[in-house]
């Protein structure tokens, strides 16, 4: 793949002129937001599952049948809560205890990460 030194150079040019157009810019009102999973920052009570491995999540064992819970839904232990797919292995996510579904914190087909909270109980 070739790089065209014209585009870049206009990048570069282009860059220049909004850094000093914001040169005297007052930013300290605004907040930023850094790019950190608010499920696993939030304080929330009861009994969380989390990932056991990173892959995508999946509320149902295949596409359009019942999902494995719902807010609201009595749970017991070992019952599966979601499936985390990785490399092509699907693994079920058992409950770790009885319980009433609080919270589902991932969608279906969601990318999940290693500890990630997937489900809370209460």
């Amino acid at each position: 793949m070739e790089i065209d030194k014209k585009i870049i150079k206009k990048l570069v040019e282009a860059l220049d002129e909004l850094k000093k157009s914001l040169k005297d810019q007052n930013f300290s009102n605004i907040k930023i937001n850094d790019d950190v999973d608010k499920d696993n920052n939030e304080q929330e009570t009861g009994i969380i599952v989390k990932s056991p491995i990173v892959g995508t999540a999946y509320l149902a064992p295949e596409p359009g049948a019942k999902k494995f819970v719902e807010i609201g839904k009595k749970i017991k232990k070992g019952d599966s809560v979601m499936i985390v797919e990785a490399m092509k292995t699907m693994n079920h996510v058992p409950s770790p205890s009885d319980g009433v579904v609080k919270k589902i914190c991932v969608e279906d087909g969601q990318p999940v990460e290693f500890g990630q909270n997937l489900i809370i109980l209460e």
